[in-house]
């Protein structure tokens, strides 16, 4: 090859994608182990009523019972599996069960619990990403460290007063409290107060890679307010996150840079605003994204603050209610991590309204402050209606 030949860039069999930070069966998750698995069952027991007010908790676990037992009033040799069937799924009024023939691995495990907040695991049977351990003398964990990867507490059961040597040494410098095993409230805070610090970050999203045609004219361009509607709605959305992106079309990435803002080019086509969310969420598919569309000439900073101060992290969504119904208003919406998948499952179903998501899926909708601010400027006659006069932005 002569000297002045380009280079070629290394060849990559898969794109490039930043992964969700799931563990064995979900982003926040906890294994108990140490004890017969009646006692961690026990301790699972007393600590759901006191999560499960601000948590969706599942539970894992191991069937204890003998091969031929019967289970929900079915005995397996005469159930639909047993006759053929893939995969039996049962209404029993206040709950539904799926009886799959698939195994559990850790691609379909995460997606089976994959709308809950907290995977509570018996770490008897399955490996977590984080851990309880109870010092039961009856099931000491000598011989399981290899499982102890981030031991978040030691719990004494009564008359356990020392955490073992080898113990010790495992854990080396790590600073893990110690917990008696009958308080639960102290174990349900701390298990809540981790959660709440490893609340995903938020990041801003402006929505302006749409073709204004109802307008006649680019939207982010107008200036209402002395600057680009796309700035304005960057400069509103600054303070609240840790950086604020533009979603665009890739003919308007120069423009933009240019313009000083941050692009983000539509990785979905044609898909309409929900191409920017979901454009959002696979670039960081671990950060809550708050997204504004660049319609609003009315928001404010104060209403946006309101949305931040009262954001759920542990809902899919928060969200304005709409001025005009009951419904969830999509465009100003703070987005959680978990909504990425649910997004794409209504599009696979061949849904690609925001809102039709937020409205069937487990969501805080908010009273809007002022639900004036809400209106977005879609026409000329719109924004003649509002008063509002597009002028030059200023320089």
């Amino acid at each position: 090859m002569p000297d002045n030949a380009p280079s070629e860039k290394p060849r990559t069999k898969h794109a490039h994608l930043t992964r969700p930070a799931l563990g064995e069966f979900g982003r926040h998750e906890l294994a108990i182990l140490g004890a017969p698995c009646g006692r961690i069952k026990e301790l699972v027991t007393r600590l759901l009523p006191l999560l499960t007010d601000t948590l969706r908790v599942a539970y894992v676990d191991a069937d204890h019972a003998a091969a031929d037992a019967v289970r929900n009033g079915t005995a397996p040799e005469t159930g639909m599996l047993a006759a053929g069937a893939s995969a039996e799924l049962t209404d029993n009024i206040s709950f539904a069960r799926l009886d799959v023939k698939r195994p559990l691995d850790r691609f379909s495990q995460p997606e089976l619990v994959q709308h809950q907040n907290l995977v509570l695991v018996n770490g008897n049977h399955f490996r977590a990403a984080r851990q309880l351990v109870i010092l039961d003398p009856a099931k000491p964990v000598e011989k399981k460290l290899d499982r102890l990867t981030n031991v978040r507490a030691l719990l004494l059961p009564e008359g356990v007063t020392e955490v073992p040597a080898y113990l010790q040494a495992h854990l080396a410098e790590a600073n893990v409290p110690v917990l008696p095993l009958h308080d639960t409230a102290a174990i349900a805070q701390l298990i809540q107060e981790e959660w709440q610090a490893a609340a995903p970050p938020l990041r801003g999203l402006v929505l302006a890679g749409g073709r204004s045609q109802r307008m006649g004219q680019d939207k982010g361009k107008l200036a209402y307010h002395g600057q680009e509607q796309r700035a304005y709605a960057a400069e509103l959305l600054a303070p609240f996150c840790q950086d604020v992106h533009v979603s665009c079309r890739p003919d308007q990435i120069v423009e933009l840079e240019y313009a000083g803002l941050r692009p983000l080019p539509d990785a979905f086509a044609d898909l309409g605003p929900l191409s920017g969310i979901l454009s959002a969420l696979r670039l960081d598919p671990n950060a809550a994204w708050l997204v504004v569309a660049c319609d609003l000439p009315f928001l404010s900073k104060t209403t946006l603050a309101h949305l931040v101060q009262h954001r759920q992290p542990a809902r899919m969504a928060t969200a304005f209610q709409s001025p005009e119904n009951e419904w969830p208003e999509p465009l100003i919406t703070i987005w959680e991590p978990a909504s990425y998948p649910q997004l794409l499952r209504f599009l696979s179903l061949g849904y690609s309204c925001p809102r039709k998501t937020l409205i069937n899926s487990d969501v805080a909708v908010l009273p809007a402050p002022a639900p004036q601010e809400l209106r977005n400027v879609n026409t000329p006659e719109e924004a003649a209606n509002y008063g509002l006069t597009p002028r030059p932005p200023l320089l």
